[in-house]
């Protein structure tokens, strides 16, 4: 079984779509494939159907659903033979457990899991300070993602939180990314995408930082500046808050270095004679403000 979930929900067997049309029992796929080869608990299912006051009857609707998956998985079994070990039934890929329902991919493929995996070693590499492969790996997880999770599904409180949650580690691993390529001395290659993430999250400070840093090593001293006040406006008045002290300390290194010494940017992605503007990358700075535009 094969799972999409990073943009557009598409779940096969043996390369044959199960991905149902009418929207609830879609919903029910969407959670046990984001889930597969675990439990999702009846309660879940019903809570992510119906909220917090499901009908009567949601038992046996829910299962109702299940049978109308299992039909259509039923369908790719047979329309598959010869790809698959011809052993799988309908029961086996969609499992009835005491208290939930488990999706069998059979050993397949999720896009999820292999964002995990590649994210992962990304960030290894970013410890060991190996940043050409972390930038690779990182760039290759990310590539995964085709659109927001989830992004034609109609998705009630599970799916929500798990859609915001995958949002979440997604933009870690950009955040990682685009820490990377600085430290390569891309930052002309940055702005243009910084441009759009800084209009998107309005709040978030390693972004706008990071942002910062790539103009002022383009010799844009005067427009990193801005980004700073333009962040600082938008935190007070939004948020009733002052910027971090990491991103003050960025901003007070800009004002402090000449714009003469952004050229000495180029050939290094690591803290050079700007000081602090090139070490203030990956000091931590605040990333839970997070507002969307």
């Amino acid at each position: 079984m094969d799972i999409d979930v990073l943009g557009a929900l598409a779940v096969r067997e043996n390369g044959i779509s199960i991905t149902p049309t009418a929207p609830k029992p879609r919903q029910v796929l969407a959670l046990l494939a984001l889930h597969a080869d675990q439990v999702v608990p009846v309660s879940a299912l019903i809570e992510e159907l119906w909220g917090a006051v499901p009908p009567r009857s949601a038992r046996t609707t829910l299962q109702t659903y299940v049978l109308q998956l299992r039909a259509l998985i039923a369908t790719a079994l047979e329309e598959g033979e010869g790809q698959g070990d011809g052993s799988r039934t309908a029961k086996d890929v969609l499992v009835t457990l005491p208290g939930g329902y488990l999706l069998n991919s059979g050993g397949g493929t999720s896009d999820v899991r292999e964002f995990d995996r590649l994210a992962a070693l990304g960030y290894r590499a970013m410890d060991a300070g190996d940043f050409p492969v972390a930038a690779q790996r990182l760039r290759e997880a990310l590539a995964l993602w085709s659109g927001p999770a989830f992004a034609d599904v109609h998705g009630g409180v599970q799916l929500d939180m798990e859609t915001r949650r995958l949002d979440e580690i997604r933009l870690c691993a950009l955040d990682q990314r685009i820490e990377a390529d600085l430290k390569l001395g891309r930052h002309r290659e940055l702005l243009a995408e910084l441009t759009v993430l800084v209009s998107r999250y309005r709040t978030h400070e390693n972004l706008h930082g990071q942002f910062m840093i790539a103009l002022h090593r383009s010799g844009r001293r005067g427009e990193a500046l801005d980004v700073y006040q333009r962040l600082r406006a938008t935190l007070v008045r939004d948020l009733g808050l002052e910027p971090s002290t990491a991103l003050r300390r960025l901003q007070r290194s800009i004002l402090m270095a000449g714009p003469e010494s952004a050229s000495l940017g180029k050939t290094t992605g690591t803290a050079t004679a700007v000081g602090a503007v090139g070490a203030v990358a990956g000091t931590g700075l605040r990333t839970d403000r997070l507002v969307r535009a």
